[in-house]
């Protein structure tokens, strides 16, 4: 599965605050860039991108407090792939994440979700911290 440049010059970007999330998509035999979420975005912007049906790769700077009350991000990494999504669409994600994953250096926390109750705001604060 090849990467298109433009993802990892985006993520680049996303690290230096220039974007707050991106989403990726498989599109025929390479990863390409379907959104980019600008720094004013939020989570609940960011989760309602993702497709309800279709499997999506996105990674997402996540700003937190520590218990400490010290102001932290992290970046994550989302392998997005609902229940309702196509067979063959899983296991074409699932077998090239690795790959792409390794162009994205960087990347902090890893998280893999099916439903939304599995990347809710609490559970990615509780993964930050």
């Amino acid at each position: 599965m090849a990467v298109e440049d433009n993802c990892k010059l985006k993520f680049l970007e996303l690290k230096k605050r220039i974007f707050r999330f991106i989403i990726f998509r498989i599109d025929g035999q390479q990863v390409v860039v379907e959104k980019l979420g600008n720094p004013q975005e939020t989570y609940d912007d960011f989760t309602a991108s993702l497709p309800a049906d279709e499997c999506r790769y996105a990674v997402f700077d996540f700003d937190f407090t520590t218990n400490e009350n010290c102001q932290k991000s992290k970046i994550f990494f989302i392998a997005w792939s609902p229940d309702s999504s196509r067979v063959r669409m899983k296991m074409v994600y699932a077998s090239s994440k690795d790959r792409f994953k390794r162009e994205l250096d960087g990347i902090q926390v890893e998280l893999q979700a099916t439903d939304p109750s599995e990347m809710s705001f609490d559970i990615i604060k509780s993964r930050a911290l």
